[in-house]
């Protein structure tokens, strides 16, 4: 990857302009441009050259009616990690296949299912896909293969959306079954018997997207395997895996975790690729005591607008719901002014209905949609078709995220442009202000917990429902007895014979979400005429996003909610016109239920255990349009959640803080708020891990006067039962204060800012100051800290 220009000072700028100059080429020209000018707010340009395909002949074990398809498509050779692939799965290998996007990964398993079931007609194969909306885009491909076949070969997809009176002719008939762990999980594994026919004649597990099934839903899919694979050793199959990802570190170890499998992994990429340009864009300051940039929302308006009026179909990805609607609501103000025609600008995410979602997908395939603004929905591998440019409207927070973002640019060979606008976040500030890091750093491991043991317990519940479990039998490796003898307490199992056997009226699955706290999405209900669903949101969103007087986002129209039905899982809302959006404010405590070690730190103390997060949304915040400015406010009070998790922290006690007798305690909590962000931001590089996988709290121990209070400062994993990160947190503390230590000193601002300790109005006065002089006090000595830079 060739380097154009890396490190220019992130001094103000009068911002970058693409005009006037028409396409692409001409747009990287100014890019170029801009980049050599003194105070450039592009902070690198990368270049990845095209590259040409490797390729070899078409399997000779490969079936006359596939070879011809491929070949009355233009397909006279495959890639050589598709060759690869086949001949691995031909000779009853486990395979995890690692090419970048649009790199044909869906051929490595396509092909040799099909091969197989022209061999074996009565064959079953099992397709897990993250979304229901790629599993449709996948069926898709395989009917035209199938068609064109003239074969008898039958798929259909199975998820919430299948048709009641479809499903028993899918259990019967279908030889290929493209779903989502969700629906395995719910839907098949705890109804194995109408699916004997399936299970019996299992060949094939194909898993895509396997970079997806990190963190919590990683760690529930290993479970959800171990299910599995019980009900194949009593249906007496042995079905093959088939895996495919995206670039990630360890897809080997991951694959092997999540199955218990061995697997070969294939990662010489034969697909060619069209010359891409990644760039780096730092917003301009505009007041460098105060470290305020301009709006990275803002700045990435003006740009894609730039690059629209180009004539550039562009993708522009946002990191939450609420930046993906203000960015639509920008975009449509801006490009579907007359004559320009009216829907050219769609937003893109994970609440909106399936045919929304459908009709987008075909609208950027087809053309005639010139931008869409998408969540990581859109990251994973839909086809929608050959896009130019791709804009990031923040660091998606894991450099593989990044790349697989930046890939969907430049499908058809095409070039390509990837630009990355920096928000004022800490993390974002230092991958933009620090590219090598970015750019020579390997992807990030994908971390997952299976043993985790508020997962563990719940899908051995799943497990008894779905079969008895044997007196001396194993589940992932551990014995089931203590377990068994647990729940057989809580009045669920009883013991006859030699099993375990399910007593309770209960469903287990029902209750049991794969990806979050709990399974039940509110329902949003439009009430401006008749009354009709608009859309779907989960329920962790739906406590900050749809609570009485909030302002819902929805394809840049306003919504007041004006009903919020907690109990029935409902929203009601109404459509108003007005020019600012909401803002949920929430107060989180953390309570200490256990610590499983602790270690000196001078006179603190660093520790980890479990402990318990309650969160509640207490106001809301009115934020004005384009300026960005807080127009109001509002109390709420809704019904408290609560998490048991793991948490990292510091103690302080009192012998620590009598250090600094000229800090108040108004001084003393700004500067353990200012350390608490720069600590996450930190943790997150140290484990190469999504910042918004910690929580950050600050909980007082007072005992009396409040000179005497003994703050703990959390860094607490932020899903149920903890996913990991504790330990190696706790195991690396040194590292984590002095990485701080050096985030906060490096950072050129007068008094803390976003980059560092968090805005001065948030962290109060003093707070970089005085978060220095707390980590002065607990890190090594100077010699010892992190280099500058």
């Amino acid at each position: 990857m060739e380097n154009l220009s890396l490190d220019f000072p992130p001094e103000s700028s009068p911002g970058l302009s693409l005009r006037p100059s028409t396409g692409l080429e001409a747009a990287l020209a100014r890019l170029t441009a801009w980049m050599r000018e003194p105070d450039s707010p592009i902070r690198a340009i990368r270049h990845e050259p095209a590259k040409p395909g490797i390729f070899e002949d078409l399997p000779s074990e490969l079936a006359p009616a596939l070879g011809g398809v491929l070949k009355a498509r233009g397909v006279e050779q495959l890639y050589c990690h598709q060759a690869e692939a086949f001949h691995h799965i031909h000779h009853g290998n486990n395979i995890v296949v690692v090419t970048p996007t649009a790199s044909g990964k869906t051929l490595c398993y396509n092909l040799p299912v099909l091969n197989h079931l022209i061999a074996e007609p009565e064959a079953r194969a099992l397709y897990l896909f993250p979304t229901k909306a790629l599993a449709e885009d996948q069926l898709h491909e395989f009917h035209s293969i199938v068609e064109a076949m003239g074969s008898g070969i039958r798929a259909f997809t199975y998820d919430g959306d299948t048709p009641r009176d479809a499903r028993k002719q899918i259990r019967e008939r279908a030889n290929v079954v493209l779903t989502n762990p969700d629906m395995l999980h719910a839907g098949i594994l705890p109804h194995h018997t109408k699916w004997a026919k399936v299970f019996e004649n299992l060949r094939f597990i194909v898993i895509d997207e396997l970079h997806f099934y990190r963190g919590v839903y990683g760690s529930h899919l290993a479970n959800l395997l171990r299910r599995l694979a019980r009900i194949c050793e009593f249906y007496k199959s042995k079905p093959r895996f088939i895996c495919s990802s995206a670039t990630i570190s360890n897809p080997r170890e991951l694959a092997e975790r999540l199955t218990g499998q061995p697997f070969h992994h294939i990662h010489r990429n034969g697909a060619p690729s069209g010359e891409k340009y990644v760039v780096f864009y730092n917003p301009p300051v505009v007041n460098r005591q105060l470290g305020i940039r301009r709006s990275y929302l803002n700045e990435t308006r003006r740009l894609a607008v730039e690059l629209i009026q180009r004539g550039e179909q562009t993708l522009v990805f946002a990191n939450n719901r609420l930046a993906t609607e203000v960015l639509v609501t920008y975009l449509k103000d801006a490009c579907e002014k007359p004559p320009a025609p009216a829907g050219s600008v769609r937003g893109y995410r994970g609440g909106y209905l399936p045919r929304e979602r459908r009709e987008i997908e075909k609208g950027l395939r087809e053309g005639f949609i010139r931008a869409v603004v998408a969540t990581n929905a859109l990251e994973l591998g839909i086809d929608v078709g050959s896009l130019d440019c791709v804009v990031m409207a923040g660091y998606p927070g894991t450099i593989a995220s990044t790349w697989q973002r930046a890939g969907r640019a430049g499908r058809r060979l095409g070039p390509s442009l990837a630009l990355l606008v920096a928000s004022s976040a800490p993390l974002d500030q230092y991958i933009v202000e620090h590219p090598e890091y970015f750019f020579e750093a390997a992807p990030e491991a994908a971390q997952i917990n299976p043993d985790n043991l508020e997962i563990l317990i719940n899908h051995i519940k799943c497990a008894a429902f779905e079969l008895p479990i044997q007196d001396a039998a194993r589940f992932g490796g551990h014995d089931t007895l203590d377990f068994c003898k647990h729940l057989e307490e809580m009045g669920l199992l009883h013991h006859s014979g030699s099993s375990w056997h399910w007593t309770s009226d209960t469903y287990p699955a029902d209750a049991i979400s794969l990806r979050s706290v709990t399974s039940d999405n509110f329902v949003v209900i439009d009430i401006t005429h008749d009354e009709k669903v608009i859309a779907e949101v989960a329920f962790p969103a739906a406590l900050t996003e749809l609570h009485e007087k909030a302002i819902y986002l929805h394809e840049a129209r306003q919504f007041q909610v004006e009903r919020f039905d907690y109990t029935g899982r409902k929203a009601y809302v109404r459509q108003v016109e007005c020019d600012y959006f909401t803002d949920a404010i929430d107060y989180t405590q953390v309570k200490i239920l256990e610590e499983f070690e602790s270690q000196p730190l001078r006179l603190a103390r660093a520790a980890y255990g479990e402990v318990r997060v309650n969160r509640q949304i207490v106001g809301f915040k009115k934020i004005k349009f384009y300026t960005l400015e807080n127009v109001g406010a509002g109390q709420l009070s809704l019904p408290e959640q609560e998490m048991h998790t793991t948490s990292f922290w510091l103690h302080f006690p009192p012998a620590f803080l009598d250090q600094f007798p000229e800090l108040g305690p108004a001084e003393r909590l700004n500067a353990l708020t200012g350390l608490g962000n720069a600590l996450r931001t930190v943790a997150s590089l140290l484990l190469m891990s999504d910042p918004r996988d910690f929580g950050v709290a600050l909980t007082e121990q007072t005992g009396g006067p409040v000179t005497g209070f003994e703050p703990n400062l959390h860094l607490y994993d932020n899903y149920p039962g903890g996913i990991g990160q504790s330990t190696p947190l706790f195991e690396r503390t040194s590292a984590l204060l002095r990485g701080a230590c050096s985030l906060i000193s490096q950072c050129p601002c007068g008094d803390g800012c976003p980059s560092c300790t968090g805005p001065p109005g948030e962290t109060g006065a003093h707070a970089k100051s005085s978060a220095l002089r707390l980590l002065s006090a607990l890190t090594e000595p100077a010699a010892d800290r992190l280099p500058a830079g």
